[in-house]
C-alpha cells in the first residue's frame, strides 16, 4: 500500500510556456513547457525537499494535461487525486520575461471543480492542507470548493495553510477580492500574504497592520519582496528575516517556493527564524530561473 502524503495541495495547475533563456517572448526562438500553478508549485518544492506531498486538481484529458501530470509526478508528487476531464481543456499561461504573464485559462478543467471534489480527497489522513486565493476566483463552483475543503479540514482537525495569492484580473472588483480573501485567511491556521497584496486589498502599510487584521490566525507570514519576511505566532512581536540579495531573472513563482521552504521547515520542528530562512533559500531557486519549479527530477 502506498503511504498517504504528509501534505495535500489542492488547486489549479496550467502548462507554463516560457522562453528557454530570459528574453522577451516576441523575439524568443526556444521555449520550455513546464508545470505552473501555485499549489502544484508548492507541492513540487516540498517533494524536492523531502516532504511527501500530493497535488489534487483537474486537467483536460488531452496531451497537455497528460504532460502536466507526468511532469509533476516526476518531481516526486503524488498525483493520484487528479481528475481528467474529457469535456474541458487544460489551462495554459505564457511568461514574457520583463513584461509579465499572459493567461489562457477560461473554461479550463480546473475551473470546473466543485464542492463534491473535496469528498474524495484524503484530507483526514494528512498533516496539512495547502490552498490559495486563486482557486475561489476561478469560478463559483471553485469558490464553493474552497469552503468545502476548509469545512472538511476543520472537522478532521487538520490545519489549513492559505496563501492569499491575489490575482486581481480574476476578481470582479478589488472590494470583492478583499472581502472574500480576508474571510478565507481568517479561517486558516497559517496564512502567507505579500505586503503589496495586503496594501491593495486592505490598505495595510506594514506587517503589523496585517497582523491586526488577522489577530486570531495561529501563524501569519507577511512577505515584503526584497526586504524580507515577518512571521507572527501569537501577538505583534513578529520575527523578521531579511531576504537575500540576488540577481533577479523572474520573480513569478518565488512566493510558492518560499511557502514550500517555510512549510517544510515548520513540519520538521524548525524555529520561526529558521522557517523564514528556509523560505528565502527556496525562493532564490525560482528567482534565478524562468521556471516556477526545479527543472528535471528530484
Amino acid at each position: 500500500m502506498t503511504p498517504r502524503p504528509e501534505v495535500l495541495t489542492v488547486g489549479e495547475t496550467m502548462v507554463l510556456v516560457t522562453p528557454a533563456v530570459a528574453e522577451p517572448l516576441e523575439t524568443a526562438t526556444a521555449f520550455h513547457l513546464d508545470p505552473g500553478g501555485a499549489e502544484s508549485n508548492v507541492a513540487c518544492h516540498l517533494a524536492a525537499l523531502g516532504t511527501s506531498t500530493a497535488w489534487a486538481s483537474a486537467v483536460g484529458d488531452d496531451a497537455l494535461g497528460r504532460r502536466l501530470v507526468h511532469q509533476i509526478g516526476e518531481h516526486g508528487v503524488d498525483t493520484a487525486w487528479v481528475r481528467r476531464d474529457a469535456s474541458a481543456p487544460t489551462g495554459l499561461y505564457v511568461k514574457d520575461p520583463g513584461n509579465g504573464v499572459r493567461y489562457y485559462r477560461a473554461g479550463s478543467a480546473a475551473s470546473r471543480l466543485e464542492p463534491s471534489f473535496a469528498d474524495g480527497l484524503p484530507i483526514d489522513a494528512v498533516r496539512l492542507v495547502h490552498v490559495s486565493g486563486i482557486t475561489p476566483a476561478l469560478s463559483p463552483s471553485c469558490d464553493a470548493l474552497i469552503d468545502a475543503i476548509f469545512d472538511r479540514a476543520a472537522a478532521a482537525g487538520v490545519p489549513v495553510s492559505f496563501d492569499v495569492n491575489l490575482r486581481a484580473s480574476l476578481w470582479p472588483s478589488t472590494d470583492a477580492a478583499a472581502r472574500r480573501l480576508l474571510d478565507l485567511a481568517a479561517r486558516a491556521d497559517l496564512v502567507f500574504v505579500g505586503l503589496d497584496e495586503a496594501q491593495v486589498l486592505w490598505g495595510a502599510q506594514a506587517p503589523d497592520d496585517v497582523r491586526r487584521l488577522l489577530p486570531d490566525v495561529r501563524e501569519l507570514v507577511v512577505k515584503d519582496g526584497a526586504v524580507g519576511a515577518t512571521s507572527y505566532e501569537r501577538d505583534l512581536d513578529g520575527v523578521h528575516v531579511p531576504a537575500f540579495v540576488v540577481d533577479v531573472v523572474e520573480v513569478v513563482g518565488a512566493g510558492d517556493a518560499f511557502a514550500a521552504g517555510y512549510l517544510h521547515a515548520m513540519l520538521h520542528g524548525a524555529a520561526p527564524d529558521e522557517r523564514l530562512l528556509d523560505g528565502h533559500e527556496r525562493a532564490v531557486l525560482t528567482i534565478a530561473d524562468t521556471a516556477d519549479v526545479p527543472r528535471g527530477t528530484r
